[in-house]
């Protein structure tokens, strides 16, 4: 059986005293609930967690990284110094990254070769915008943007990495995929992943990551290929959060 995994996506929010009640509040309400926890966050508060969340259940991670090792590229961040800050896990294809960056399958795929050559487990997004959802061409576009990652990376390193389902529509829009709208999309990733490895699919954890809330989060994660959630808004109040990891 596969562990439920909530990653809360902090984004560009936080300062370091807000920080510190956030973090403190999740690992003082954490209690074993059969759901791993984690928080990706802005670069400059990874030696914030380093510090307060070592030694805790609560693992941690950056929310992009570099294709680069080093070198003159002013302003990106190499899995290198994200290794140095003791990260687990690194987004990568945010649906944020693709539209206000430009980032396309390609860029995606070799950041997730780079985060796995670092022992880093990347979460690979994909999602579709609402007018690719309406046109039918959810499976088309999801697909797509997975194939990219699959095509470049062993069968062997499939096992090490975290999916996120996001459906563009469904963020911060104040709507939600229905349950079985959700499962369709991650049963259908995770059919993608076994022609590449049909091992490791079955263990393949697959998150949900569109507005997922303390009020709809136990039935979306009662579903068979629901495991978990890449959380946005919900993750920056630790009640909030904490109530996610509850419904598991």
């Amino acid at each position: 059986m596969r562990q439920k995994l909530v990653i809360g996506n902090w984004k560009m929010n936080g300062n370091r005293a807000a920080n510190t009640a956030l973090l403190s509040g999740i690992v003082a309400g954490l209690n074993d609930f059969g759901a791993e926890a984690a928080v990706c966050v802005p670069a400059p508060y990874l030696a914030q967690c380093q510090a307060e969340l070592s030694g805790t259940p609560v693992a941690w991670g950056a929310q992009d990284v570099s294709v680069h090792a080093g070198g003159a590229y002013t302003g990106e961040v190499s899995a290198a110094m994200l290794q140095d800050f003791g990260a687990k896990y690194v987004i990568v294809g945010h649906s944020e990254r693709r539209a206000y960056h430009h980032e396309s399958n390609e860029l995606v795929a070799q950041k997730t070769l780079v985060a796995l050559a670092a022992g880093l487990t990347p979460v690979v997004c994909v999602g579709e915008l609402l007018a690719e959802r309406e046109a039918g061409q959810t499976e088309e576009v999801i697909c797509g943007q997975l194939q990219a990652v699959l095509d470049l990376i062993q069968p062997e390193q499939v096992a090490n990495i975290v999916l996120a389902y996001e459906p563009v529509w469904a963020i911060g829009t104040g709507k939600t995929a229905t349950p079985q709208i959700a499962q369709d999309a991650h049963r259908f990733l995770r059919d993608c992943v076994a022609k590449k490895n049909t091992a490791a699919a079955a263990g393949v954890q697959i998150l949900y990551g569109g507005s997922m809330k303390p009020e709809n989060a136990r039935e979306l994660m009662a579903q068979p290929d629901i495991d978990g959630g890449l959380i946005g808004g919900a993750a920056l109040k630790s009640t909030d959060f904490l109530g996610i990891i509850q419904s598991v």
